[in-house]
């Protein structure tokens, strides 16, 4: 079995509606442990009577190895749904099996702490309610200013530790998934050195790839103005001393200046000496100043990344400011670099008209050389636009 489920680093973000949503997740969570309790309660029965009638053997049947395995997507799915999780994962029925038996207690614990909250905030409004509206005291307290204060306190400590509670569980229901469905340290390894195999591979044809662009960089532009050159000396050098050959030299002179000027646009495209000597921020901007498409540019990374980093951050955004220029009929081009001392974010952004091709040799290149750093690389270019490409590099 196959789900999606991703081990969180640090648990739901983004403000009031993240921790409702997570609410909401906690309670789904408890509800369905009543469901996967009886499940583990049948399942326990059925296992007990098979080992007795079935010369001991220990065989999972399958109408709960299914349940096992429906229940158990169902929580990834509230995980990824609620707590925004999302990786991939496989597991088997016993995997299931073991994953509910720990979850179950963990849901039942969320639900009764929710519980808790709702009965306090019922009789907290009944107490309120009781002592400024209907004067119907809870218990025959009076209102006594020492009493107000001691229960508002009291109070508040007690939702500070069901809110902590509720983190608790949050974090556990996390936990419980990440060891009983998460991937073994064996697998892990194994997953890694594939990886690490197909990136290899990639970067070697992003390699060849690069090495073919430079070579029809240099027979196109570079080696056409050259054999130009070498035609002008030899008709001046055959003209004599004249005008005509006064003409000729200008025209050799200039078509030199030219070949310098594709020479050093080669040798940028290669790689741009800014970025060593500046850094990924004063090469942006040479990339800006030299595009035919106003580019904008936000850059709020702290010091200065790791070499390799810097580089295929430049790449990335150098590559996709071409090719708004020339495929995608854009009259702007938003380019933004930020991160942390442990990850940084690309994103390019044009007002063209989409339809940029993921597969395409620039970007696939592109998609390569970020896979070679364990970065992700992205491409949303619908019809009608805008292209939006995003990188995430990390830096250790």
């Amino acid at each position: 079995m196959i789900a999606t489920f991703e081990v969180p680093r640090g648990g739901p973000r983004g403000g009031p509606r993240a921790v409702a949503r997570a609410a909401a997740g906690l309670l789904l969570g408890a509800l369905t442990a009543g469901a996967e309790l009886v499940l583990l309660a049948v399942a326990a029965l059925l296992m007990a009577y098979s080992m007795a009638f079935s010369r001991g053997r220990r065989k999972v049947p399958g109408a709960v190895a299914d349940g096992a395995e429906l229940l158990a997507e169902l929580e990834l799915w509230r995980l990824r749904a609620f707590l925004g999780e999302d990786r991939a994962v496989r597991y088997g029925p016993l995997k299931a099996l073991a994953y509910l038996v720990l979850r179950v207690p963990v849901g039942l614990l969320g639900g009764v702490i929710l519980l808790l909250l709702a009965y306090g905030a019922a009789a907290s409004v009944r107490l309120a309610v009781g002592w400024w509206i209907t004067g119907d005291y809870m218990d025959g307290i009076p209102p006594a200013w020492w009493i107000v204060l001691y229960t508002a306190v009291a109070g508040v400590v007690l939702l500070f530790l069901a809110v902590q509670g509720l983190v608790g569980v949050a974090a556990m229901e996390r936990s419980v998934a990440r060891r009983c469905l998460g991937p073994s340290p064996l697998e892990e390894y194994e997953r890694r050195i594939a990886q690490l195999s197909v990136t290899r591979a990639q970067v070697v044809d992003a390699v060849d790839d690069e090495r073919r662009r430079i070579e029809r960089d240099l027979h196109d532009g570079v080696q056409q103005r050259l054999v130009a050159l070498g035609m002008l000396i030899g008709r001046a050098r055959r003209a004599g001393d004249g005008e005509r050959a006064a003409e000729l030299l200008r025209q050799a002179h200039e078509e030199s200046q030219r070949a310098l000027a594709d020479l050093r646009e080669v040798t940028w495209r290669v790689y741009p000496a800014a970025l060593d000597g500046e850094g990924l921020r004063a090469a942006l901007e040479t990339v800006a100043e030299r595009s035919a498409l106003p580019v904008a540019i936000e850059y709020d990374v702290p010091g200065r990344p790791p070499h390799a980093v810097e580089t295929a951050a430049y790449f990335v955004v150098c590559e996709a400011v071409t090719n708004a220029a020339k495929h995608s009929g854009a009259a702007s081009v938003r380019v933004a670099v930020a991160g942390s001392a442990t990850m940084i974010g690309v994103r390019i952004e044009d007002d063209g008209d989409g339809g940029a091709d993921p597969g395409g040799g620039g970007l696939a290149g592109l998609a390569r050389r970020v896979a070679a750093l364990d970065g992700t690389f992205a491409v949303d270019s619908p019809r009608g636009g805008p292209t939006v490409i995003t990188a995430e590099l990390p830096c250790g």
